[in-house]
């Protein structure tokens, strides 16, 4: 054995970083981030984390409420409870181990107000929240001595043992090692480089997912995703960068191809509905107008206030020549968030003893079928603390048995794995499932997706992070499009 950890986590995102902040320096800690530490959705997160830290003028009930709206009353209400009650204590301590909230001049948490949120509740640093709270626990973590991280390491198995787990790592000078650790947290973020075009980071390729289903780990609510109303439509990048919900929180409006207001004609909401029902008004509109030009005009509110409150985004657009304080910004819908994932319980349980899941790769039900805007980096706090304090009360009593013996390395070598799949996968899931489904499509995209991944699972190919994320955006697709048939078979 090369090296036995008590605790494996995957992934450096919010919920990975927080969870491993949770254990106490007697617990061995190993994370695995598959690109730099610095690289994950939370990351990209802008706007905020949906709080209720003040209950003069919000109300817990108000917040849940606002959740079961967004997400079609099909969250699981327990869940969203725990997020709702407990979140707050949660977003205090990010702010005493030092993330740097925008203060109001009373020195409190300045909070904003997004769609589908019947208060001002998201507090926020500017618009790069997600990258002020992960830096933060990053420095953090550095910090700990019980926590070990491997960074640029490719997790390529998981197997389940009697002791715990076994995990298969690929370094990035080529060579591997298997480590073991008796329990396990998946924090591996979502599946967006499923679909064409995305505002996901690149590492969202879904393995955390397939090796939990390759364990048999339920799946849940694969097909519930989210496509965000307002990315900045890029003529070529497949990766889109986020126009805050929170731009239109603070006064924009979305226009279509004419110049004219039109999201008020699909619901009463307008611009500042859930972000399903702006996705949804804007391809229906694009069908009506014969056009994919629509706009976020925010060019009437004062120009300094734009640039302190989005400084973020005001220079990542004027790199595509859009002055946001004079121009209009041209948006379209795309792939943004995933709403299932790994099945788990209140304490981030999946089905598969000692293997947890948190954050965007897990389904907590919190959301139901649409995610309320700013919810994501709490749930991400929540359930990861949760994961891990669940795992500390089992330690006290759960046998930890000796691993076995076993080979410490395994010959990975193979064909080159073909070129296209993930591009036709992609082209696939982008014709039968974007924002207007097309069900019937399904049954022709699944049979593809399975010759697909069938080719993949046949033994042949050398194991590498091509071949990894291939095989885990392979087995999404299945997963989803089986989800699609059988709803439309059962409607």
């Amino acid at each position: 054995m090369n090296k036995e950890f008590d605790v494996l986590i995957v992934g450096t995102g919010a919920a990975g970083l927080y969870g491993a902040l949770q254990f106490p320096e007697n617990v061995k800690v190993l994370m695995i981030s598959k690109r730099e530490l610095s690289l994950s959705n939370s990351s990209l997160a802008q706007g905020g984390v949906a709080a209720v830290l003040d209950t003069i003028n919000d109300d817990y009930r108000l917040h849940i409420a606002d959740t079961l709206t967004a997400g079609k009353n099909k969250n699981d209400v327990k869940a969203v409870e725990v997020l709702v009650k407990e979140g707050p204590d949660d977003v205090r301590k990010l702010k005493e181990l030092g993330v740097d909230f925008d203060l109001d001049d009373k020195g409190e948490m300045q909070k904003t107000l997004e769609a589908g949120h019947s208060r001002h509740r998201i507090v926020h640093h500017k618009d790069s929240t997600g990258k002020a709270i992960t830096d933060t626990l990053i420095e953090q973590v550095r910090n700990r001595p019980n926590i070990e991280i491997y960074e640029k390491t490719l997790l390529y198995k998981l197997e389940k043992t009697n002791g715990g787990f076994y995990a298969g790592l690929i370094f990035p000078d080529g060579t591997s090692e298997i480590v073991a650790a008796h329990y396990c947290i998946l924090a591996s973020g979502g599946i967006g480089r499923i679909y064409q075009y995305t505002t996901n980071s690149a590492i969202a390729t879904g393995d955390g997912i397939t090796l939990a289903y390759i364990l048999g780990a339920d799946i849940k609510h694969l097909s519930w995703i989210q496509f965000h109303p307002t990315a900045f439509a890029a003529e070529n990048d497949r990766e889109r960068f986020l126009i805050s919900e929170a731009v239109r929180g603070e006064g924009a409006v979305l226009l279509n191809c004419h110049g004219e207001r039109f999201a008020e004609k699909y619901d009463p909401r307008g611009h500042l509905a859930p972000r399903d029902v702006v996705s949804d008004a804007i391809m229906q509109e694009s069908i009506a107008t014969n056009s994919e030009k629509f706009y976020l005009d925010i060019t009437h509110k004062d120009p300094n206030f734009i640039k302190n409150r989005f400084p973020m985004i005001y220079e990542k657009c004027l790199e595509e020549n859009i002055d946001i304080t004079k121009d209009r910004i041209p948006v379209f819908p795309c792939q943004h968030y995933l709403m299932g994932g790994i099945d788990v319980d209140l304490n981030a349980r999946t089905t598969v003893d000692r293997l947890y899941a948190a954050g965007e790769c897990s389904h907590t039900g919190v959301h139901g079928a649409n995610r309320l805007a700013s919810n994501s980096l709490l749930e991400a706090l929540v359930f990861s603390r949760r994961a891990a304090q669940d795992i500390i009360t089992r330690m006290k009593t759960d046998e930890n048995l000796p691993f076995e013996e076993f080979k410490t390395t395994e010959d990975l070598s193979g064909k080159p794995l073909p070129t296209g799949y993930r591009t036709e996968i992609r082209k696939l899931m982008q014709d039968c499932h974007f924002v207007i489904k097309k069900p019937e499509l399904a049954p022709q995209g699944l049979k593809r997706a399975k010759e697909i991944l069938a080719d993949l699972n046949s033994g042949t190919y050398e194991i590498n992070q091509d071949f990894v994320e291939a095989r885990s955006l392979a087995t999404a697709a299945v997963i989803i499009l089986e989800e699609v048939i059988s709803e439309n078979d059962t409607e």
